[in-house]
């Protein structure tokens, strides 16, 4: 028998044990120690009490880890991470989480519910439609090891502390299309302190950024004013992440399928497409 309840006062080490072991047929290998698994759920915005977990016997079996922001003006919900450990699957887990966490939010006053998928996962994509999740946007995710990139530094880079507010203000209108949840400026700003944040300035003024993970190699966000484009200064940003980091390998990933001109940047400097994902959103209350 099994019985469903929050993730409140569950310990973390439980939590990234049962993350592991559900994850370890998952289609994009996971190298997730204790420490990378505590960060992914700061970052995202991790609510115990607004994430569920089955358990048998008092050992957890399956979860649905959430998040919670403001999205586009509505209290939102952000699916970190759904699964079951392998034994238990096919009898109806998910869905019975789905089900509690569906009457919880609805308790909350939760407007909508959003998640990412792997687009070859059709088993939870058929899943996520029947509960009435529709397809928003498609994303790709790209990959490169440090040892293969080609550096180039044409420009001065300048190293700051943190953005402020003004100049997340600026670099906003760098952007050809709106960051998904864990790119976004509330995620980064969650884990500040992680990130290195590399700008370019011309005549006093930002004309390029860009951000990196110190240690996991995760580049969430890099831009370039489009009047300056095609002149190098992305490539500069992005040697100097690279250069910067402790990773081997260096991951960009949810870029916005609409967004042309990244994709061909990242395709042109060597970066490999390993995955393709949909980002889908559910109205809770429709």
């Amino acid at each position: 028998m099994f019985h469903y309840k929050t993730l409140k006062n569950i310990d973390i080490k439980i939590l990234h044990e049962g993350f592991l072991n559900a994850f370890t047929d998952y289609e994009v290998k996971l190298d997730l120690p204790l420490y990378k698994f505590e960060k992914m759920l700061k970052r995202r915005g991790y609510v115990p009490e607004l994430s569920i977990g089955a358990f048998k016997d008092d050992a957890l079996v399956g979860f649905i880890f959430n998040g919670l922001r403001e999205w586009n003006g509505k209290p939102t919900v952000y699916d970190l991470g759904t699964g079951v450990i392998p034994e238990h699957r096919k009898k109806g887990i998910t869905s019975n989480m789905f089900d509690s966490l569906l009457k919880l939010l609805k308790q909350k006053n939760i407007e909508q519910y959003l998640l990412e998928v792997i687009q070859s996962n059709t088993s939870a994509l058929e899943l996520y439609k029947k509960q009435g999740f529709k397809a928003l946007r498609t994303f790709s995710c790209f990959q490169v090891d440090k040892s293969s990139y080609n550096p180039l530094s044409t420009y001065t880079i300048e190293h700051i502390n943190e953005i402020d507010a003004t100049t997340w203000n600026q670099l906003i209108e760098f952007w050809d299309i709106t960051p998904s949840w864990q790119n976004s400026i509330d995620s980064i700003n969650a884990l500040s302190h992680s990130f290195i944040y590399a700008v370019v300035r011309l005549d006093n003024a930002i004309v390029g950024y860009g951000i990196i993970d110190k240690k996991t190699g995760d580049i969430p966000q890099i831009g370039v004013n489009k009047k300056y484009r095609g002149l190098g200064i992305g490539q500069t940003i992005l040697t100097d992440l690279i250069n910067n980091t402790e990773a081997n390998k260096i991951n960009i990933i949810n870029v916005d399928d609409q967004c042309t001109t990244l994709k061909n940047f990242l395709c042109k400097l060597g970066f490999n497409l390993y995955v393709n994902q949909y980002e889908m959103i559910l109205n809770i209350y429709l």
